[in-house]
């Protein structure tokens, strides 16, 4: 407490000559402990206990650790931490000018904790829903996309006019509305019927019909099931 006395009549009244120092350097340690921060941030949020107790933590270290670089330097400075930590230094430092100093700069440093977390949770959630949307948009198209059910190897292509394949299945659709989903369910309508009554694989196939065009049949071997897909 002698420290104390002697530090408090040698800068009582007046802003102590350490606080832009000490300041800076607090603030220059918060950002390079970013990574830190973040850690006890996301450890935390899984234990569910807030990111209030995280922040005061670290501020808390940060303080600490800066304090104890400077008072390294210039042995005329107080021990301002015991057991306590910062509630124990505040309660020692409640009479003199220096206690108002140190709040605005604990206070300035949970505003900028609090900066880097609210850009930690901004980033997370762009990055979720940029996943989202990539991984929509792959089922959007696996749904767009049909397997062709005569080569079981390329994807069909689908539209108001016509459908192809790449090994040289083509049917005319010209005024029939065939989109993906009606193809869809057409060939699965199709399967499941066979499949009543039939438990073997049927056989897709391109048939010529009376008006020059073809249609795609679906049948079976085994059971004789013959059908017109479209």
């Amino acid at each position: 407490m002698d420290d104390l006395h002697r530090h408090r009549s040698l800068y009582k009244g007046t802003t102590p000559p350490w606080k832009e120092t000490y300041r800076k350097r607090c603030v220059d340690r918060l950002k390079n402990s970013r990574s830190r921060l973040l850690e006890r941030y996301r450890q935390n949020a899984e234990s569910q206990q807030g990111c209030g107790s995280g922040a005061s933590i670290i501020v808390q270290e940060v303080m600490e650790e800066e304090w104890t670089a400077l008072q390294s330097e210039d042995r005329r400075l107080p021990s301002l931490w015991g057991p306590e930590g910062m509630a124990e230094m505040f309660g020692v430092m409640k009479e003199y000018d220096e206690l108002a100093v140190l709040e605005e700069i604990q206070q300035e440093l949970m505003s900028q904790e609090m900066s880097i977390i609210e850009e930690y949770e901004r980033n997370l959630q762009f990055e979720q829903q940029y996943i989202t949307s990539v991984v929509e948009g792959m089922e959007e198209m696996q749904e767009m996309h049909i397997i062709c059910p005569i080569c079981h190897m390329n994807n069909l292509t689908v539209n108001s006019h016509f459908i192809s394949c790449r090994c040289g299945m083509y049917i005319n659709t010209k005024n029939q509305n065939i989109t993906p989903d009606i193809l869809r369910h057409l060939l699965e309508s199709r399967v499941s019927e066979h499949m009543e009554d039939c438990l073997h694989n049927p056989v897709f196939s391109v048939a010529p019909n009376t008006d020059s065009s073809s249609n795609l049949m679906i049948s079976c071997k085994v059971c004789d099931y013959l059908s017109i897909v479209l």
